[in-house]
């Protein structure tokens, strides 16, 4: 089965009970000892730190990717497992996947019941995700969870506390797992990957922000007056919002901000259908469509262009480069 390293950054898969709720103090070696192995593979095990998922940082995230980026750089590892909270799984998941060159697999995996239940879903999925990540190439980043495998672009946390927990909305099923083995159903279509970043001293900072009915500029305008480089904009239907929130998106491109539009529908792409506020006016006012992705990973895909250059033009080409799984791919076996 060969050689797999999990990295290990807390989340309900290492939560114990602390008196008034549940919250993450396991090691990976605690973790790794709740489940069987796949006969004949070696693991080995890196604690990154243990936190609820709720509460990382860019700085977390930018650390676990450049901890894959060094695991890889070893040839005698054949796969990484990273365990992690499910609140914030596919964006971690996600950034990872658009900085990952090799064909060897990283797969995210968590639970939804605390380790140690009588009912736990850690063990198998951690399984799983170790069956996964070592006996696939060539797919990307995945996430392994409820007997599944997910791409992780576009995949999203779909069930609050319900056990199959992942899904993406917009796409056909990645895999499933079973009876030991893993069939791959699909394969992704993945643009070329991004450079490693750099670490910087303070990340930039990357705002979300939803339209709704009554909704106003004052929102994304505060978010500009603090900093933000870059904005998600969450439209309604096809990614629309108001005439108003149309200026206001002009206004903050015209100051170097990097505008993202999604949409808070659960499924299908931003589409350029309407006008009088619609996405046609805020596609001309310099908002980029994000196609199926949803706010989470679209905020990771703003960053990660941030993170890559310092040219407004240059970022907005990355950001629409790394949105288009149609454009230059990379396919390794």
């Amino acid at each position: 089965m060969g050689r797999i390293v999990v990295i290990s950054t807390g989340g309900t898969i290492a939560s114990r009970w602390q008196g008034s709720g549940f919250a993450a103090d396991a090691d990976g070696n605690e973790v790794i000892a709740t489940a069987p192995l796949p006969e004949g593979m070696t693991v080995e095990v890196i604690d990154l730190f243990s936190v609820n998922s709720p509460r990382l940082t860019t700085a977390h995230q930018l650390t676990l990717l450049r901890t894959v980026h060094e695991v890889l750089a070893d040839p005698g590892v054949d796969g990484i497992v990273v365990t992690h909270g499910t609140d914030t799984l596919e964006e971690s998941a996600f950034l990872v996947d658009l900085h990952h060159h090799d064909p060897r697999p990283v797969v995210f995996t968590g639970s939804q019941r605390p380790m140690g239940t009588a009912d736990g879903d850690g063990p198998g999925n951690l399984y799983d995700a170790l069956l996964t990540a070592a006996t696939t190439r060539g797919l990307g980043v995945l996430i392994a969870f409820a007997g599944r495998v997910h791409a992780a672009r576009g995949t999203v946390k779909t069930q609050a506390v319900a056990l199959d927990a992942f899904a993406d909305p917009s796409k056909e099923l990645l895999g499933k797992i079973g009876f030991g083995k893993v069939t791959v159903l699909r394969t992704p279509q993945r643009p070329a990957a991004l450079p490693l970043p750099a670490m910087p001293e303070l990340p930039p900072r990357v705002d979300v922000v939803m339209h709704h009915a009554d909704a106003d500029p004052v929102l994304l305008n505060a978010s500009v007056g603090a900093g933000a480089r870059g904005i998600v904009l969450i439209g309604t239907g096809a990614g629309n919002a108001t005439p108003e929130i149309v200026e206001a998106v002009r206004a903050a491109v015209a100051r170097g901000v990097l505008v993202a539009l999604t949409t808070r529908v659960m499924a299908g792409p931003v589409t350029e259908i309407y006008t009088h506020g619609g996405a046609v006016d805020l596609v001309a006012a310099g908002a980029v469509p994000t196609g199926t992705l949803r706010a989470g990973q679209a905020r990771i895909a703003v960053l990660s262009a941030l993170l890559a250059t310092d040219d407004t033009a240059e970022q907005a080409r990355i950001l629409r480069d790394s949105l288009t799984p149609e454009g230059p791919v990379l396919v390794e076996a």
